[in-house]
């Protein structure tokens, strides 16, 4: 398979979750920043080889071979960025590129010793679950703060934006995973929240709110 191939695979898996429908080729495109026409041709190949089923007018959707591919591109995706952090002491803003490149290399041992190297992690430095071996993903326990009640008390596992941007403004706020946070108020206008980060005060916007994910502490 190729690095393309893979790459396709991927962001299919990533439109697909939570999503019941087939994943239309303008939406493949527009996260693969490539022309309409030139994803059509891409997931005629992948159909050939079945790892996606598609019709024309009713999207694109993971065969079951298809889902064990992507699954396993995601883990070795997720145990590099937590290698490159844990062990490299890159920062979890930086990660994301160099694992889009690591993520290709095949060696199934490679990626189970590199697992058991790590110790068995279960989620990524941005909070995302790392599939086992057997493609299992543990289902996790979350909710975005901007859904969250006031007087809540939460604690923060994970970014549903992971631009290096976002990341960046994160760290400037001292928000990170593990962080405690509590709701204070929300603005009727604008629904943007007055928190405690860490016992320390910090307004941010509905936009931002709805970008972290937090569970209850």
């Amino acid at each position: 398979m190729t690095y393309s191939e893979e790459n396709y695979l991927k962001v299919i898996y990533h439109l697909s979750t939570g999503n019941s429908k087939g994943i239309t080729t303008n939406a493949i495109a527009n996260e693969m920043e490539s022309k309409p026409s030139s994803v059509t041709d891409m997931v005629k190949k992948l159909a050939e080889k079945e790892l996606v089923a598609y019709k024309k007018y009713q999207g694109v959707s993971l065969t079951e071979k298809g889902r064990q591919h992507a699954v396993m591109i995601v883990r070795k995706h997720r145990l590099w960025e937590v290698f490159l952090v844990e062990k490299l002491d890159f920062s979890w803003d930086e990660v994301h590129d160099v694992a889009e490149q690591l993520e290709h290399i095949k060696s199934e041992k490679l990626i189970d010793k590199l697992d058991e190297f790590l110790d068995f992690p279960t989620e990524d430095p941005h909070g995302d679950p790392i599939p086992d071996r057997n493609g299992k993903i543990a289902k996790m326990e979350k909710q975005l703060l901007s859904e969250t009640s006031l007087n809540t008390k939460v604690i923060c596992v994970g970014v549903k934006d992971s631009s290096s941007s976002f990341l960046q403004y994160l760290d400037k706020q001292q928000i990170a995973l593990g962080s405690a946070i509590e709701i204070i108020s929300r603005e009727h206008f604008d629904q943007s929240l007055s928190l405690k980060v860490n016992d320390k005060p910090l307004s941010v916007s509905n936009k931002i709110a709805a970008n972290l994910f937090v569970k209850p502490l």
